[in-house]
């Protein structure tokens, strides 16, 4: 994990040498005012040398002017490398997410998913730039200060430094417990993150059934969890830091008892006593720093390990010798298909189904019987197994076959529109990115909503809010709609795409969806029986096998499980008119 973090150094080598060296500067600049003191302690001021101690005091202003200056490169260009490195690997995690295939998505929450690309990377931004900084710094001003203590008197600092061994047993002590408690304060924190974004995203549901305090509720039991593993985390912080600084006090018990003493045999001068007592905070405050930093270096190993959580998921790949899904005529075979999520069990079993070029099939029955998985299956989204049978576009097997060009000659209408924050235009090319504006509306208007975006002030510039909160269910499914034109895929799949509409709606819908559907073999999942009956051929999916096909007539002659359906159905509408 240490050489994927250091890997996002690269790019930023020559920035870094320049800030380690800045820093460098900054604590070596730190050592002269001790060796100074020593000067005018034991020479200067003793042999009333004036005009030097003048001097000496200007060249130390000097150094300390310089030293704002570095300071001030160390703060800027420091946090500039680990906010481009935090840069790079949010880039990193969200491109890598766009690759994670649909199954990884069923099993994380969104909100928790965001916390890794913000908070989490946050933290590792903050190690970025303060590790190396902390870490080489520190550990060559110890070292520097260990000689230069040395020089001045070698009994009296290696009394001070018998304390260093205690010091590293209590921090790698105390180090582990704080692992383990911030890990479970990031886990809670994503919790949070996961609850606010779920009950915002259905405020109007929890509005609708004022369960306002039911959510809160639940907020309050993903925010206790975190004040709890907060309390358990900043405890063993505490712990770490009250009996890290307990021993570095000793030092100074040990200067003031040991020095006293040397002082009384006289093994020892007052100006050499006097600079050890000045100099040793060259050595005590590295050391402070390191293990103030432990804190900060928690944070960030566990941000930086949930980040690589993530990027070892493994990502859909294409098989080695896939090849590109061109001039598609959109023959589709299903055979000997069967399939199974991780948990549950077999959804599909033993399937089979051809659809000739612009044929249309409509798969109907009881929800739950396989019809949605049979869609999610065609473009890829889920991958059959190896004895899972093989899905055929014009005679090819789909795992032969790249995922991008299947997918790109694929359209999709779903009952559940996803529209995106942005304008009605921007939402329309997202079938077409590079289409023109003559494109644009063109298909707005083979998708019956045209005239409705032109009588809006800002007609196709109009911003449509989160989701397409600000249009109506039907407006949504005719943009929807509308991309899938400029799209202009070669094969259909509309999954329920009438059945939350209202009946008028619903016709104006249909009329869009016929149009769509002329020319290119469709795959139609469909609860309103009566929007099938035109279908070239009818499939009843029950429990996951394919127990009758035929068109409408034949299957109503049949007598079984769609006549039932049908009659059912249509009996229900009598009974609602």
């Amino acid at each position: 994990m240490l050489k994927r973090f250091i890997s996002y150094y690269k790019p930023h080598k020559k920035m870094l040498a320049l800030d380690m060296l800045a820093a460098l500067l900054i604590s070596v600049t730190g050592m002269v005012y001790p060796i100074v003191t020593n000067k005018m302690l034991n020479e200067y001021i003793p042999q009333k040398m004036y005009a030097t101690i003048v001097i000496a005091g200007l060249i130390v202003l000097a150094l300390y002017v310089l030293r704002m200056f570095l300071r001030y490169f160390v703060q800027y260009y420091g946090h500039i490398i680990g906010v481009r490195m935090q840069s790079q690997m949010r880039q990193d995690l969200f491109a890598h997410l766009q690759r994670l295939p649909f199954r990884f998505y069923d099993n994380h929450e969104t909100g928790r998913i965001m916390t890794r690309i913000t908070s989490d990377l946050f933290e590792v931004c903050e190690l970025a730039h303060h590790g190396p900084e902390n870490l080489l710094i520190s550990s060559i001003m110890i070292v520097l200060s260990f000689v230069y203590l040395i020089s001045i008197d070698w009994v009296l600092t290696l009394i001070i430094f018998a304390c260093v061994p205690i010091l590293m047993v209590v921090t790698m002590h105390y180090r582990k417990a704080m692992k383990a408690a911030f890990d479970d304060r990031r886990k809670s924190n994503a919790t949070i993150n996961a609850a606010v974004e779920s009950s915002i995203t259905g405020i109007r549901v929890t509005k609708a059934y004022t369960n306002s305090q039911k959510e809160e509720e639940k907020f309050k039991v993903g925010d206790d969890e975190f004040v709890n593993s907060s309390g358990r985390a900043y405890d063993a912080m505490a712990k770490f830091h009250a009996s890290t600084s307990f021993i570095t006090d000793i030092f100074n018990v040990f200067i003031l008892i040991a020095g006293g003493l040397f002082l009384y045999a006289d093994r020892i001068s007052f100006g050499d006593y006097s600079t050890f007592i000045v100099s040793v905070n060259l050595f005590i405050n590295p050391v402070n720093t390191l293990i103030g930093f432990m804190e900060q270096f928690q944070n960030g190993v566990s941000g930086f390990k949930r980040f690589v959580e993530i990027m070892d998921e493994k990502p859909e790949t294409d098989a080695e010798d896939a090849r590109e899904l061109k001039n598609v005529e959109g023959v589709i075979e299903f055979k000997n298909v069967s399939y199974s999520y991780e948990t549950t069990k077999e959804v599909l079993h033993n399937v089979n189904l051809r659809l000739e070029k612009g044929c249309k099939l409509a798969l109907v029955g009881p929800s739950g019987g396989g019809k949605t998985t049979l869609c999610h299956l065609l473009p890829n989204f889920y991958q059959l197994p190896e004895d899972g049978g093989s899905i055929f576009i014009d005679g090819t097997d789909i795992r032969n076959l790249t995922l991008e060009s299947v997918r790109r000659n694929i359209g999709i209408v779903q009952q559940d529109v996803f529209l995106f924050v942005g304008t009605i235009r921007e939402n329309i090319l997202y079938g077409k990115p590079d289409a023109t504006e003559e494109e644009i509306h063109e298909a707005a208007r083979r998708a019956n909503i045209h005239d409705y975006i032109m009588s809006l002030e800002k007609g196709y510039d109009t911003e449509i809010g989160e989701r397409g909160v600000k249009l109506s269910g039907g407006q949504k499914q005719r943009l929807s709609i509308a991309r899938v034109f400029l799209k202009d895929p070669a094969i259909l799949i509309l999954d329920e795409a009438t059945s939350a509409l209202d009946n008028t709606t619903e016709v104006l819908i249909q009329q869009a969806l016929d149009e769509l559907c002329k020319g290119r073999t469709t795959l139609v999942v469909a609860h309103r029986l009566s929007t099938v009956r035109n279908a070239d051929e009818i499939a009843v999916v029950l429990d996951g096998r394919i127990t009758e096909r035929g068109t409408h007539e034949e299957l109503i002659a049949a007598d079984g499980t769609y006549k039932k359906l049908y009659s059912l159905q249509f009996r229900e509408n009598d009974l609602f008119e």
